[in-house]
């Protein structure tokens, strides 16, 4: 039961100073809202501090499918969202494929992609300090590093310049002070059958480990919040010394291997730990990163190393490592181009732009002298680079380009009629190329990103 005294926590001012440095006027405000009473505070307190800001608020509920109960919730959420007058986007979502990384794990991988699809500037998330605690303690308990261990941060600024920043600002904040609030308001909200359920690490750990440890350390919480800050400032530290020793060594979201075989173990452990992270892959532990290192490192010249982990592969090609979402497999596909600027292309074939630019790339009026279309490469392909010299295979000139085989079976190729024009990012075809100040269209391509 909550106390009835009143908490000296003030919840508005918490939201409000996390909010006021990234908040600008317009900008939009997404609540990560699953019914549960943490995030039902939180869209009582946003919706409050919005009524008289410039600032838009709206709501998204993630339903995962997995409960009984989960269309209940979502019903829950979208009448609580109404009485608010706060705008309520559901999203439904399938964990079945990633069903390795563990229920939970795979439900907050699915539920972070959803909320950085909205467009939102900013995403609030009501995680709150026994939540930051109980995460301290199962990082450690799982043996993580320093990184891991540094728990939830109170805010991650998006890797991209299109990804929302990322706000908890009731990270300082206990459950019991969130609790008498809602009941000070009379809130309701809804219980997730599976708290009960100590077989899951987190609620053995909330419901038999945790209430014994207040008995003799009651400010278990405080404490461990204080650690998470220690070991956050440690990762800091951890990955500018990584940026030194690889200052060189990473390009275009490469790591040239040089630079794990001149460093020590501990270092070059260091500095693939900060490549995988910057790519947005999962770390390893410190032994499967070892390990990873040293296949990366002593492999040959011609070897073609490839590391599964977690749904990710991490892949070395000649002497650079590539980082990436495990690739789904090739597809035969002929998709016509009718002159747009982007064509989204099927599984793992990505993406292709077009840019017009002047005396480069291929001349637009020789693509008018058949249909354009994309396909991936087939068995055989040629290309005609010079018309005085003969065709040369495709898979030779990717080659001698240095791209990557697991990429060149999924590069997708423009053709004229029955001509191979252009292997974007490597040759144009020489009758198609573009003359001087003839206009021209540069082509690109990008492999699809994890989410």
């Amino acid at each position: 039961m909550a106390s009835s005294r009143k908490s000296s926590f003030d919840l508005k001012g918490c939201v409000v100073d996390a909010l006021s440095p990234l908040v600008h006027e317009g900008a939009s405000v997404l609540l990560g809202l699953s019914g549960g009473v943490d995030s039902v505070v939180l869209l009582h307190v946003l919706q409050q501090l919005s009524i008289r800001s410039s600032w838009s608020l709206s709501a998204l509920h993630v339903h995962h499918g997995i409960s009984p109960e989960a269309d209940a919730w979502a019903t829950f959420c979208a009448d609580l969202c109404a009485s608010h007058g706060v705008p309520l986007r559901v999203e439904r979502v399938d964990i079945t494929s990633l069903r390795s990384l563990g229920t939970e794990a795979a439900a907050r991988k699915l539920r972070h992609a959803a909320l950085s699809r909205q467009g939102a500037d900013v995403v609030l998330l009501a995680h709150h300090l026994d939540d930051q605690a109980e995460t301290v303690l199962l990082q450690l308990l799982r043996g993580s590093g320093v990184r891991g261990a540094s728990a939830m941060p109170a805010i991650s600024v998006g890797a991209s310049a299109s990804a929302p920043t990322l706000l908890r600002p009731f990270l300082g904040v206990p459950r019991s002070v969130l609790l008498e609030y809602a009941e000070r308001h009379a809130l309701e909200w809804v219980e997730d059958e599976s708290n009960a359920d100590d077989t899951y690490p987190r609620n053995f750990l909330r419901h038999r480990v945790l209430p014994s440890l207040e008995q003799r350390f009651p400010a278990y919480r405080k404490t461990l919040l204080r650690s998470a800050h220690n070991f956050y400032e440690a990762v800091q530290l951890l990955d500018e010394l990584a940026r030194q020793d690889s200052e060189s060594y990473i390009a275009d979201r490469c790591l040239d291997v040089e630079a794990l075989r001149d460093l020590d173990a501990a270092r070059g452990k260091n500095v693939l730990r900060y490549f995988l992270a910057a790519q947005g892959a999962p770390i390893p532990e410190s032994a499967r990163l070892q390990e990873m290192r040293r296949q990366l490192c002593d492999a040959r010249q011609d070897a073609q190393v490839c590391i599964d982990w977690r749904g990710w592969q991490v892949r070395r090609y000649r002497t650079h490592i590539h980082v990436m979402p495990a690739l789904s497999p090739a597809l035969q596909f002929e998709v016509p181009w009718s002159g747009e600027a982007e064509i989204l292309l099927p599984a793992s074939h990505g993406t292709l732009r077009f840019q017009e630019a002047i005396g480069q790339g291929i001349s637009v009026k020789q693509l008018r002298s058949g249909v354009v279309t994309v396909h991936p490469p087939r068995t055989g392909e040629l290309v005609q680079l010079d018309a005085t010299r003969p065709h040369k295979k495709l898979n030779i000139l990717m080659q001698e380009h240095g791209v990557p085989p697991w990429q060149r079976r999924l590069m997708p190729l423009l053709f004229c009629g029955g001509d191979l024009v252009c292997v974007p990012g490597v040759e144009v075809a020489g009758a198609y190329r573009a003359q001087q100040d003839e206009i021209g269209l540069m082509v690109t391509w990008t492999m699809p990103c994890a989410e």
